[in-house]
Protein backbone atom coordinates (compact mmCIF):
# COMPACT_ATOMS: atom_id res chain seq x y z
CA UNK A 1 0.00 0.00 0.00
CA UNK A 2 0.97 2.94 -0.91
CA UNK A 3 1.82 5.66 2.36
CA UNK A 4 0.30 9.09 1.90
CA UNK A 5 0.57 11.43 4.84
CA UNK A 6 -1.03 14.78 3.79
CA UNK A 7 -4.33 15.26 1.89
CA UNK A 8 -6.76 18.15 1.14
CA UNK A 9 -10.70 17.79 0.72
CA UNK A 10 -13.51 19.60 0.48
CA UNK A 11 -16.38 18.69 3.24
CA UNK A 12 -19.97 20.12 3.09
CA UNK A 13 -22.89 19.29 6.11
CA UNK A 14 -26.21 18.89 4.68
CA UNK A 15 -28.02 21.45 4.68
CA UNK A 16 -31.66 21.77 6.44
CA UNK A 17 -35.20 21.08 5.48
CA UNK A 18 -37.36 24.18 4.65
CA UNK A 19 -40.35 24.28 6.80
CA UNK A 20 -43.72 23.36 5.19
CA UNK A 21 -46.97 25.52 4.75
CA UNK A 22 -49.97 23.76 5.66
CA UNK A 23 -53.47 23.92 6.79
CA UNK A 24 -55.70 21.27 8.16
CA UNK A 25 -58.55 19.98 5.85
CA UNK A 26 -61.13 17.99 8.32
CA UNK A 27 -64.11 17.28 7.34
CA UNK A 28 -65.87 19.51 9.48
CA UNK A 29 -63.45 22.34 10.50
CA UNK A 30 -63.80 24.63 6.93
CA UNK A 31 -61.17 26.97 8.34
CA UNK A 32 -58.37 24.53 9.68
CA UNK A 33 -55.61 26.41 11.24
CA UNK A 34 -51.80 26.03 10.13
CA UNK A 35 -50.45 22.81 10.75
CA UNK A 36 -47.28 22.84 8.56
CA UNK A 37 -44.48 20.76 10.46
CA UNK A 38 -40.57 21.70 10.54
CA UNK A 39 -37.85 20.64 8.38
CA UNK A 40 -34.94 18.48 9.32
CA UNK A 41 -31.95 19.11 10.71
CA UNK A 42 -28.69 18.51 8.15
CA UNK A 43 -26.26 15.76 8.80
CA UNK A 44 -22.85 16.27 10.25
CA UNK A 45 -19.64 15.89 8.58
CA UNK A 46 -17.51 13.81 11.34
CA UNK A 47 -14.16 12.64 11.62
CA UNK A 48 -13.24 9.41 13.07
CA UNK A 49 -10.12 8.06 14.04
CA UNK A 50 -9.15 4.18 13.52
CA UNK A 51 -6.51 2.33 14.09
CA UNK A 52 -7.46 -0.02 10.86
CA UNK A 53 -5.96 2.86 8.96
CA UNK A 54 -2.15 4.13 8.89
CA UNK A 55 -2.27 6.46 5.59
CA UNK A 56 -4.59 8.84 3.72
CA UNK A 57 -4.52 6.86 0.63
CA UNK A 58 -8.35 7.20 0.04
CA UNK A 59 -8.38 10.66 0.11
CA UNK A 60 -6.04 10.90 -2.83
CA UNK A 61 -8.78 9.66 -5.16
CA UNK A 62 -12.08 10.96 -3.63
CA UNK A 63 -11.98 14.89 -2.53
CA UNK A 64 -15.60 15.91 -2.07
CA UNK A 65 -17.33 14.70 0.87
CA UNK A 66 -20.89 15.97 1.45
CA UNK A 67 -23.35 15.24 4.51
CA UNK A 68 -27.58 13.93 3.34
CA UNK A 69 -29.42 17.22 3.72
CA UNK A 70 -32.61 16.99 5.98
CA UNK A 71 -35.66 16.43 4.87
CA UNK A 72 -38.71 18.98 4.24
CA UNK A 73 -41.41 19.00 6.57
CA UNK A 74 -45.38 18.33 5.85
CA UNK A 75 -48.60 18.90 6.66
CA UNK A 76 -50.11 17.96 10.19
CA UNK A 77 -46.97 19.19 11.77
CA UNK A 78 -44.62 16.24 10.39
CA UNK A 79 -41.27 17.15 11.06
CA UNK A 80 -39.06 16.35 8.19
CA UNK A 81 -36.47 13.60 8.59
CA UNK A 82 -33.03 14.67 9.77
CA UNK A 83 -30.26 14.24 7.21
CA UNK A 84 -27.30 11.20 8.46
CA UNK A 85 -24.27 11.96 9.21
CA UNK A 86 -21.55 11.43 7.32
CA UNK A 87 -18.95 9.71 9.37
CA UNK A 88 -15.55 9.89 7.50
CA UNK A 89 -12.30 7.14 9.04
CA UNK A 90 -9.20 7.85 9.22
CA UNK A 91 -5.98 7.19 10.88
CA UNK A 92 -4.98 7.43 14.46
CA UNK A 93 -2.66 10.69 14.54
CA UNK A 94 -4.46 12.63 11.73
CA UNK A 95 -4.02 16.45 12.32
CA UNK A 96 -7.29 18.20 10.76
CA UNK A 97 -6.39 21.72 9.75
CA UNK A 98 -8.51 25.00 8.16
CA UNK A 99 -6.79 25.53 4.51
CA UNK A 100 -7.59 28.79 4.40
CA UNK A 101 -6.56 29.58 7.78
CA UNK A 102 -4.14 27.12 8.47
CA UNK A 103 -5.35 26.73 11.84
CA UNK A 104 -5.41 23.34 13.68
CA UNK A 105 -9.48 21.98 14.15
CA UNK A 106 -8.87 19.09 15.49
CA UNK A 107 -5.77 16.45 16.64
CA UNK A 108 -7.26 12.89 16.43
CA UNK A 109 -4.70 10.93 18.74
CA UNK A 110 -6.97 8.18 20.05
CA UNK A 111 -9.04 4.97 18.45
CA UNK A 112 -12.44 5.77 17.99
CA UNK A 113 -12.15 9.49 18.97
CA UNK A 114 -14.45 11.45 16.73
CA UNK A 115 -14.68 15.56 15.91
CA UNK A 116 -17.48 17.41 14.19
CA UNK A 117 -15.46 18.94 11.33
CA UNK A 118 -18.74 20.61 9.52
CA UNK A 119 -21.67 20.96 10.98
CA UNK A 120 -25.30 20.46 9.76
CA UNK A 121 -27.68 23.39 9.31
CA UNK A 122 -31.12 23.72 10.88
CA UNK A 123 -34.06 22.57 9.85
CA UNK A 124 -36.92 25.62 9.17
CA UNK A 125 -39.46 26.30 11.17
CA UNK A 126 -43.24 25.49 9.59
CA UNK A 127 -46.05 28.30 9.64
CA UNK A 128 -47.41 26.47 12.45
CA UNK A 129 -45.26 28.13 14.49
CA UNK A 130 -46.04 31.84 13.06
CA UNK A 131 -49.83 31.47 14.11
CA UNK A 132 -50.78 34.65 16.28
CA UNK A 133 -54.28 35.97 17.25
CA UNK A 134 -54.05 38.53 14.90
CA UNK A 135 -52.27 36.20 12.24
CA UNK A 136 -54.13 33.05 11.91
CA UNK A 137 -53.53 31.99 8.67
CA UNK A 138 -49.56 32.70 7.99
CA UNK A 139 -48.43 31.69 4.62
CA UNK A 140 -45.12 31.25 5.03
CA UNK A 141 -42.10 28.98 6.45
CA UNK A 142 -38.97 29.25 7.55
CA UNK A 143 -35.92 27.87 4.77
CA UNK A 144 -33.64 25.54 6.10
CA UNK A 145 -30.29 27.09 7.29
CA UNK A 146 -27.68 25.95 4.66
CA UNK A 147 -24.79 23.44 6.68
CA UNK A 148 -21.10 24.53 7.19
CA UNK A 149 -18.60 23.60 4.47
CA UNK A 150 -14.96 24.09 4.37
CA UNK A 151 -11.89 22.89 2.39
CA UNK A 152 -9.41 21.03 4.74
CA UNK A 153 -6.50 19.53 5.24
CA UNK A 154 -5.61 16.32 6.67
CA UNK A 155 -1.75 15.41 7.76
CA UNK A 156 -0.99 12.25 9.31
CA UNK A 157 1.87 12.20 11.86
CA UNK A 158 2.40 9.27 13.14
CA UNK A 159 2.35 7.72 16.60
CA UNK A 160 4.73 5.44 17.55
CA UNK A 161 6.34 4.65 21.18
CA UNK A 162 10.12 4.64 19.71
CA UNK A 163 11.59 6.30 16.47
CA UNK A 164 14.47 5.33 14.76
CA UNK A 165 17.02 7.33 13.66
CA UNK A 166 20.25 8.14 11.63
CA UNK A 167 21.67 8.13 8.65
CA UNK A 168 20.84 5.70 5.25
CA UNK A 169 22.23 2.18 5.54
CA UNK A 170 22.68 2.38 9.29
CA UNK A 171 20.35 -1.31 9.79
CA UNK A 172 16.94 0.78 10.92
CA UNK A 173 14.84 -1.07 8.37
CA UNK A 174 17.15 -4.74 9.27
CA UNK A 175 16.35 -4.33 13.43
CA UNK A 176 12.82 -3.00 12.65
CA UNK A 177 12.40 -6.25 10.55
CA UNK A 178 14.18 -8.56 13.47
CA UNK A 179 12.18 -6.99 16.34
CA UNK A 180 8.30 -7.05 14.50
CA UNK A 181 6.53 -8.40 12.12
CA UNK A 182 7.10 -5.52 9.55
CA UNK A 183 8.74 -6.00 6.58
CA UNK A 184 10.24 -2.95 5.01
CA UNK A 185 12.91 -2.98 2.15
CA UNK A 186 16.06 -4.16 2.80
CA UNK A 187 19.56 -3.22 0.28
CA UNK A 188 22.78 -2.11 0.98
CA UNK A 189 22.36 1.56 -1.09
CA UNK A 190 20.57 4.86 0.45
CA UNK A 191 17.22 5.52 1.07
CA UNK A 192 15.83 2.26 0.29
CA UNK A 193 13.26 2.66 2.65
CA UNK A 194 11.31 5.59 0.93
CA UNK A 195 8.03 5.69 3.67
CA UNK A 196 8.48 5.62 7.28
CA UNK A 197 7.39 1.69 8.54
CA UNK A 198 5.80 1.00 11.74
CA UNK A 199 6.35 -2.11 13.41
CA UNK A 200 5.16 -3.93 16.74
CA UNK A 201 7.56 -5.37 19.41
CA UNK A 202 5.66 -8.08 21.48
CA UNK A 203 7.39 -9.10 25.07
CA UNK A 204 6.83 -11.33 27.25
CA UNK A 205 3.97 -10.75 29.68
CA UNK A 206 2.05 -9.68 27.07
CA UNK A 207 4.14 -5.75 26.77
CA UNK A 208 4.10 -4.55 23.69
CA UNK A 209 5.34 -1.21 21.87
CA UNK A 210 5.49 0.50 18.73
CA UNK A 211 8.77 1.56 16.58
CA UNK A 212 8.55 3.47 13.63
CA UNK A 213 11.22 3.24 11.31
CA UNK A 214 11.49 7.10 9.82
CA UNK A 215 13.71 7.38 6.41
CA UNK A 216 15.80 9.81 5.03
CA UNK A 217 17.57 11.49 7.39
CA UNK A 218 20.65 13.57 6.03
CA UNK A 219 21.97 16.96 6.44
CA UNK A 220 19.87 19.55 5.03
CA UNK A 221 16.87 17.07 5.44
CA UNK A 222 15.11 20.12 7.50
CA UNK A 223 15.45 22.07 3.99
CA UNK A 224 13.91 18.76 1.87
CA UNK A 225 16.98 17.51 0.88
CA UNK A 226 16.91 13.70 0.55
CA UNK A 227 13.28 12.49 2.09
CA UNK A 228 13.76 14.16 5.45
CA UNK A 229 11.45 16.79 4.81
CA UNK A 230 8.99 15.03 4.00
CA UNK A 231 9.42 12.04 7.09
CA UNK A 232 10.75 14.34 9.88
CA UNK A 233 7.47 15.27 11.50
CA UNK A 234 6.49 12.01 12.17
CA UNK A 235 9.33 12.22 15.14
CA UNK A 236 7.61 14.64 16.80
CA UNK A 237 5.27 11.84 18.27
CA UNK A 238 7.69 9.47 19.44
CA UNK A 239 8.29 9.61 23.11
CA UNK A 240 11.81 7.33 22.53
CA UNK A 241 14.68 8.09 20.11
CA UNK A 242 16.93 4.87 18.74
CA UNK A 243 20.04 7.13 17.06
CA UNK A 244 21.27 4.37 15.17
CA UNK A 245 25.28 4.56 14.39
CA UNK A 246 26.94 2.95 11.86
CA UNK A 247 30.62 1.71 12.17
CA UNK A 248 31.25 -0.24 9.06
CA UNK A 249 32.32 0.75 5.38
CA UNK A 250 28.52 2.07 5.12
CA UNK A 251 28.09 4.36 7.72
CA UNK A 252 29.60 7.65 7.96
CA UNK A 253 33.45 8.39 8.34
CA UNK A 254 32.91 10.45 11.77
CA UNK A 255 30.11 8.26 13.73
CA UNK A 256 30.39 11.67 15.77
CA UNK A 257 29.92 13.90 13.42
CA UNK A 258 27.39 12.06 12.00
CA UNK A 259 25.65 11.83 15.39
CA UNK A 260 25.55 15.82 15.49
CA UNK A 261 24.13 16.45 12.29
CA UNK A 262 21.22 13.79 12.83
CA UNK A 263 20.68 16.25 15.51
CA UNK A 264 21.01 19.15 14.33
CA UNK A 265 18.37 18.57 11.57
CA UNK A 266 15.66 17.53 14.50
CA UNK A 267 16.50 20.69 16.16
CA UNK A 268 16.23 22.97 12.85
CA UNK A 269 12.90 21.36 12.11
CA UNK A 270 11.40 21.65 15.61
CA UNK A 271 13.45 22.48 19.16
CA UNK A 272 11.38 20.63 20.85
CA UNK A 273 13.13 17.29 19.16
CA UNK A 274 16.44 18.05 20.92
CA UNK A 275 14.88 17.23 24.31
CA UNK A 276 13.23 14.18 23.58
CA UNK A 277 15.55 10.99 25.23
CA UNK A 278 17.62 9.79 22.37
CA UNK A 279 19.41 5.82 23.18
CA UNK A 280 22.72 5.15 21.27
CA UNK A 281 23.08 1.94 19.29
CA UNK A 282 25.96 0.61 17.73
CA UNK A 283 24.91 -1.36 14.88
CA UNK A 284 26.47 -4.23 13.22
CA UNK A 285 29.07 -5.69 15.66
CA UNK A 286 29.02 -8.83 14.20
CA UNK A 287 32.01 -7.38 11.91
CA UNK A 288 35.29 -8.15 13.91
CA UNK A 289 36.37 -3.73 12.94
CA UNK A 290 33.18 -2.84 13.95
CA UNK A 291 33.27 -4.74 17.41
CA UNK A 292 36.56 -3.55 18.21
CA UNK A 293 36.14 0.32 17.77
CA UNK A 294 32.81 -0.10 19.49
CA UNK A 295 33.93 0.24 23.08
CA UNK A 296 35.86 3.43 22.01
CA UNK A 297 32.73 5.27 20.65
CA UNK A 298 30.67 3.33 23.74
CA UNK A 299 32.79 4.77 26.21
CA UNK A 300 32.87 8.40 24.41
CA UNK A 301 28.84 8.60 24.15
CA UNK A 302 28.41 7.83 27.73
CA UNK A 303 30.36 10.18 28.74
CA UNK A 304 28.12 12.59 26.87
CA UNK A 305 25.74 11.29 28.78
CA UNK A 306 23.91 8.34 26.47
CA UNK A 307 23.29 5.36 27.50
CA UNK A 308 24.72 2.75 24.73
CA UNK A 309 23.91 -0.32 23.53
CA UNK A 310 25.68 -2.40 21.35
CA UNK A 311 24.02 -5.03 18.89
CA UNK A 312 23.92 -6.70 15.88
CA UNK A 313 20.80 -7.37 13.96
CA UNK A 314 22.36 -10.09 11.98
CA UNK A 315 23.27 -12.47 14.96
CA UNK A 316 20.68 -10.56 17.45
CA UNK A 317 23.41 -9.99 19.80
CA UNK A 318 22.48 -7.50 22.65
CA UNK A 319 18.76 -7.06 21.03
CA UNK A 320 16.79 -8.52 23.75
CA UNK A 321 18.75 -6.30 26.59
CA UNK A 322 17.69 -3.03 24.58
CA UNK A 323 14.44 -3.96 23.86
CA UNK A 324 13.55 -5.15 27.46
CA UNK A 325 15.17 -1.43 28.60
CA UNK A 326 12.90 0.25 25.72
CA UNK A 327 9.89 -1.06 27.71
CA UNK A 328 10.95 -0.37 31.04
CA UNK A 329 11.35 3.46 29.68
CA UNK A 330 8.02 3.25 28.03
CA UNK A 331 5.87 2.34 31.32
CA UNK A 332 6.83 5.42 33.15
CA UNK A 333 5.42 7.62 30.29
Amino acid sequence: MKFIDEAEIYVKAGDGGNGAVSFRREKFIPKGGPDGGDGGKGGDVIFRATTSLNTLLDFKYKRKYIAENGKNGAGNNRFGRCGKDLIIPVPVGTIIKDLQTNQIIADLVKDEQEFIVARGGNGGRGNSHFATPVRQTPRFAEKGKPGEEKIIKLELKLLADVGLVGFPNVGKSTFLSVISSARPKIADYPFTTLTPVLGVVKLKHYKSFVVADIPGLIEGAHKGEGLGHSFLKHVERTKILLHFIDLSFLGPKDPYEGFNIINKELFLFNDRLSEKQQIVVINKIDIPEVKEESENVKKYFENKGYKVFKISSATKEGIESLLEYLSQLLENY
